[in-house]
């Protein structure tokens, strides 16, 4: 091998590579689609921070929800960048001091990244949210597994609620949405992140469900409603519900909870299933216990998630995304 050849000390992916990573990382879901991250690249490692200034302050008072949204983010950038070829090493919450900065990653060569990895990355844009009746998710068990392997190494249980679980989470759900009904703030919050048109980010107008759709689905955060329509009007829903969970309620396990979340997304998605990921039954105390009664361990419910099956050729429309000039800066002086 000649000098030339010679592997380099430092690996440092290029500003292409680097900002198409960060594209597919802006596809990741978020609480109301506010898409609540900050890139920074200093020339060696790529920070992930926290935008403050997109917390819901009704709806997610302590972050919760903002932080995993993030996590959610950081494993679409992973699985992107081992897609192209390097290997993250991460680092999370890398200084006590400045708790807006999650994570920091540096890079190093991995040319025979796992198969499953590939697959993911290719499902990052085909991935969206689906609030509609379901028909049952297809190869179920199977599924199962490997949502299950993959949301392991995060330290993140993933459960199966049976029948009687769907049906006291449903009457939980109405309890929320219960509670929130006359809450201003939380309602006036809603309506400022949905139901627009030709914006890029929030819950815009063409992803929503009407009245008559909602009232077949038994456990779903209550949006603005779309236009009367009917879409899957003799499906009455039989999607399955998953859990997320982690041992304690810290920052650091609600960041990996958003990467389990992202992981089993990507993989329901490359599955050819569809997915809604629920955050509104874990955000008041009472509905939580009630997950937390539902589960065989004493743990934290984090996620709902709804898989089924959409009718073949179906493809709802996505929501949109800012552009990665709004959330990548290079500062690399």
């Amino acid at each position: 091998m000649t000098e030339s050849d010679a592997i380099p000390e430092t690996f440092v992916p290029d500003r292409p590579t680097i900002t198409a990573a960060v594209r597919l990382a802006g596809r990741a879901p978020s609480v109301h689609n506010t898409q609540p991250w900050r890139w920074v690249f200093d020339g060696t490692r790529l920070h992930l921070h926290r935008d403050n200034e997109r917390l819901l302050t009704s709806t997610d008072p302590h972050g919760r929800q903002l932080v995993i949204s993030c996590g959610a983010a950081l494993h679409h950038l992973r699985t992107a960048f081992a897609a192209r070829g390097w290997h993250t090493d991460t680092v999370r919450l890398p200084d006590p001091e400045r708790l807006d900065l999650l994570a920091s990653i540096e890079f190093r060569p991995w040319p025979d990244a796992p198969i499953g990895v590939h697959s993911r990355a290719r499902a990052i844009e085909l991935r969206h949210t689906d609030r509609l009746p379901m028909l049952p998710p297809r190869k179920w068990g199977e599924l199962v597994h490997l949502a299950r392997m993959l949301a392991n190494p995060h330290d993140v249980e993933l459960d199966v609620l049976d029948a009687e679980g769907g049906s006291r989470l449903a009457v939980a759900s109405q309890q929320a949405t219960a509670l929130r009904r006359y809450d201003m703030e939380y309602q006036t919050e809603l309506h400022w992140w949905t139901g627009h048109s030709h914006v890029t980010e929030g819950i815009p107008r063409s992803t929503l469900v009407s009245d008559a759709e909602f009232s077949r689905v038994p456990v779903g955060r209550t949006f603005p409603s779309a236009p009367h329509s009917a879409r899957r009007g003799d499906i009455e829903d039989q999607a399955q519900l998953m859990v997320l969970s982690t041992e304690d309620d810290s920052m650091l396990s609600w960041l990996h909870a958003g990467e389990a979340l992202s992981a089993v997304l990507l993989e329901c998605t490359v599955a050819g299933q569809a997915s809604c990921a629920l955050s509104h039954i874990t955000e008041l105390p009472t509905a939580r216990k009630t997950i937390t009664s539902l589960l065989a361990h004493h743990v934290v419910p984090q996620v709902v998630i709804r898989v089924g099956s959409a009718p073949d050729g179906e493809e709802p429309p996505t929501s949109p995304r800012r552009p990665v000039t709004d959330i990548l800066a290079f500062d690399e002086g």
